[in-house]
């Protein structure tokens, strides 16, 4: 951390406050384009790739996930991060929401975070219990996600996804080529759903989309306007709980009201 707030931390033109450190599937293409839209001045992300694990409940499987995240940890640190994100939605979702990121501190030195870690972070800042979840995934992958946030004390109201998946990993490059106005319409239906399945016990107290390769930034503030509720994706998550983690709280309109929460305690 900086010695005073706004004091430089590192020498460069471009990330002398911070510098973000992020690890995403090999496929994935929108997690860098919307974070390049939302970074402070000062700020910067350097970004590595690292395989998904099909397996990852087994004892080899784990083995596995963990080799690949050590690796990949060890160049970011020499790019002189602050943070280390991994930034799989699905894939972070497979450990206790602090499991990763204390494994990742303990293994790069650096503090560590976890998409997964990151959404339970944000809906908690937000007051959110009751959800309606947004996702690209097919059903089994759905009732994964179901499963982590219950277990992490929400209520998911609804959860639908768009079947993106289903045939095999190879179709998960289709995930990022899905139209903005398609998976708002997607959130629209969810939110219907949602809205059904609350009757009598309160509207849904945020929305979220899920996975860090589906494009929704420019959907977030009008989503927002739209349902009168908070709306996170998986990317704005994992970069609200980065920045804060490096004590960046700079106020980001474009992200939706999440942000406004950037100089919360906590």
């Amino acid at each position: 951390m900086p010695e005073a707030p706004g004091a430089p931390r590192h020498f460069s033109a471009y990330s002398w406050r911070a510098r973000l450190g992020v690890i995403v599937p090999p496929t994935n293409t929108v997690n860098e384009a919307e974070w390049a839209r939302l970074m402070p001045e000062g700020t910067s992300f350097h970004t590595m790739r690292m395989p998904l694990h099909a397996d990852t409940t087994s004892e080899a499987g784990q083995r596995a996930l963990h080799d690949d995240l050590d690796k990949a940890m060890a160049e970011l640190v020499k790019a002189d991060v602050d943070v280390i994100a991994y930034a799989c939605t699905a894939g972070s979702m497979t450990h206790p929401p602090q499991s990763l990121p204390e494994r990742m501190q303990a293994g790069s030195g650096r503090t560590g975070l976890s998409t997964a870690a990151a959404i339970v972070t944000a809906l908690d800042a937000l007051a959110a219990k009751r959800l309606a979840v947004a996702t690209p995934y097919h059903e089994k992958l759905d009732a994964h996600e179901r499963h982590f946030l219950e277990g992490c004390g929400f209520e998911v109201l609804a959860i639908a996804g768009l079947g993106i998946g289903s045939g095999g990993p190879h179709e998960y490059v289709r995930i990022a080529q899905t139209p903005l106005d398609a998976v708002a319409a997607h959130a629209r239906g969810v939110m219907q759903a949602a809205r059904g399945q609350a009757s009598g016990f309160g509207r849904p107290d945020a929305l979220l989309i899920s996975c860090t390769d589906f494009p929704t930034l420019p959907l977030i503030c009008k989503l927002e306007a739209e349902f009168g509720i908070p709306v996170i994706s998986s990317n704005t998550a994992t970069l609200w709980h980065a920045l804060r983690l490096a004590g960046i709280r700079d106020d980001i309109p474009a992200a939706g009201r999440l942000f406004e929460r950037m100089g919360a305690a906590g």
